[in-house]
């Protein structure tokens, strides 16, 4: 199955969503939520995701996370990564409990389509100091892509990953995880990149992007917002709408997209210095807000 064919099958069988210009929303992805190790690139940062999950979820947006936020390829158990991250899984479950909360899987946490391997470890969760199992995401779905529609305008928005535009990270993704857990995770610890990801290799990068943009423009020139490059994208109207929404584990910052109020904007959290000397965690706008409205092809 060619690339082209498997964005149009993960838009034909995306969950759909609908919203309006009083819908706030907020896109993450590739988190790579690891076990706290030296080779977990999402601990760099976790203070920062924290805080900035921390306000969506104060200020009333759905979090909806694009793939790769939890990290089963270096990691073999679910619970490992867990009790590393507690306090943004239970977050998470805070939103998921008010149903704002949407994921969709990665290449890196592929495993989640798997629904019998979602109703194992991530429905409930082994407390170890009550011995018991408490509810985690309890039914939770882990669809391959999310449409969004606009109730009034029709609008769609298609929310994916992005991985269906590289074959050895779709298709062949059981020997990626091979060699990112035997080989690629202890040669990270000295800092030898994966060659496997389109993140650490410009060349698939570009061919992913290449890729994308072709089903976007053979779709009407739909929307669509992905990760998995690691590379943020904001087109202006008129070009080619592939937005991405970058990640979580650039150096000292995390990049994301928001919705709100019909417009959509490039966001990074990082980390600032005051006039007095002090840390503080700030949001940076980077592109937008522009109308999404702007993004409709006539």
């Amino acid at each position: 199955m060619s690339s082209q064919k498997r964005f149009s099958r993960a838009y034909k069988e995306a969950k759909r969503i609908s919203f309006n210009d009083d819908s706030k929303l907020v896109f993450f992805s590739d988190c790579h939520r690891g076990d706290n190790s030296f080779a977990d690139d999402f601990a760099n940062n976790k203070n920062v995701y924290f805080h900035a999950l921390k306000h969506y979820y104060k200020e009333g947006f759905t979090y909806c996370e694009l793939g790769d936020g939890t990290e089963l390829w270096e990691n073999i158990e679910f619970d490992t990564i867990l009790r590393a991250h507690k306090n943004v899984f239970e977050l998470l479950k805070a939103f998921y409990l008010e149903h704002r909360l949407h994921i969709v899987y990665g290449n890196h946490d592929m495993v989640l389509r798997d629904q019998s391997y979602v109703k194992k470890h991530i429905y409930t969760y082994f407390d170890h100091r009550t011995g018991k199992d408490l509810p985690l995401f309890p039914s939770i779905q882990f669809p391959e892509a999310l449409v969004l529609a606009h109730e009034i305008s029709k609008q769609e928005i298609f929310c994916v990953h992005g991985h269906q535009a590289d074959f050895m990270n779709y298709v062949g993704w059981r020997i990626n995880r091979f060699l990112v857990r035997i080989l690629w995770k202890p040669l990270q610890i000295v800092g030898i990149a994966d060659p496997t990801s389109p993140a650490k290799n410009y060349k698939e990068l570009i061919k992913v992007e290449r890729r994308t943009k072709k089903w976007i423009v053979n779709n009407n020139n739909l929307l669509t917002i992905t990760g998995h490059t690691h590379r943020p994208r904001f087109p202006e109207p008129g070009d080619i709408a592939y937005f991405n929404d970058g990640s979580c584990v650039h150096p000292r910052s995390i990049t994301g997209l928001e919705i709100e109020r019909g417009n959509i904007s490039l966001i990074k959290w990082d980390i600032a210095t005051t006039n007095e000397g002090f840390l503080k965690i700030e949001r940076v706008l980077l592109e937008g807000p522009t109308p999404l409205k702007d993004y409709i092809t006539t």
